[in-house]
């Protein structure tokens, strides 16, 4: 593992540590963020571990010059409709399988979307300043593909594990397992479009829209949902990396 990799890790995993253990603390005390509003500056302050540290590590290695470069390399918009379809289609592919496997119910109407999907940007989305902009191809230059998203899968896994602990938070009295699945299928998604588009900021749109549709589409918890939807996602990302790399359909 590179030394930025080893150094994005440990600030992400320190930062997160402070704060989602403050938050888990104070649940252990019978404290909610559903009630002890406050909880919520520790609470985001570790969803955004990841992007913080990218920042951090990215300028402390002269990856970036300025705090203006990083935001303009991790919000790169220009990109041909192929690739912005191919954010779409994913989304999809995450979504019907567990729809079809798990059943759901309704939530907020489809348009909704409109005003979820930017409010995922400080609800998951800008984690990929991290996992997708450092992470992926770091470690990416050292193993295959495959073995690279697998490690990022495992490790962001790791790093959601005090969410199930904290009161009031989505994760709380769900499945880490089947947490686990979804994290493996959704790993593969963003490493695809990571590795077909280059782009930081697609990957940010497609973590968006995966995190804004739990909130049209109530999957029921479970595993098979989960386990089938990350099979059918891992087979048909490895099929695009393998036809862009022949094709170049998204460059």
């Amino acid at each position: 593992m590179s030394k930025v990799s080893r150094q994005f890790l440990i600030y992400t995993f320190m930062i997160m540590t402070i704060c989602w253990g403050t938050c888990m603390i104070c649940s252990f005390n019978n404290l909610s963020l559903e009630k002890d509003y406050f909880l919520y500056v520790p609470y985001l302050l570790g969803g955004w571990s990841p992007t913080i540290a990218s920042f951090i590590v990215l300028k402390k290695n002269g990856k970036v010059k300025s705090f203006k470069e990083w935001i303009r390399n991790v919000f790169d918009f220009k990109h041909g409709i192929t690739s912005y379809s191919l954010v779409v289609i994913l989304s999809v592919l995450y979504v019907l399988p567990q729809c079809i496997v798990a059943g759901y119910d309704k939530g907020a109407p489809l348009y909704a979307m409109l005003v979820m999907v930017p409010l995922m940007l400080l609800g998951g989305g800008l984690e990929e300043a991290g996992w997708r902009y450092i992470l992926q191809p770091e470690l990416e230059e050292k193993y295959p593909y495959i073995v690279a998203t697998i490690i990022v899968s495992v490790i962001w896994w790791l790093w959601h594990f005090p969410l199930f602990y904290i009161n009031g938070v989505g994760q709380e009295g769900h499945s880490y397992i089947a947490f686990g699945f979804g994290v493996f299928g959704i790993a593969f998604a963003l490493a695809c479009v990571r590795k077909c588009t280059n782009s930081v900021w697609l990957c940010v749109l497609l973590h968006c829209i995966v995190n804004a549709s739990g909130g049209i589409y109530k999957i029921n918890d479970g595993i098979p949902g989960k386990a089938v939807m990350a099979g059918i996602m891992a087979v048909i990302t490895l099929l695009i990396v393998y036809f862009n790399d022949k094709k170049k359909i998204f460059r």
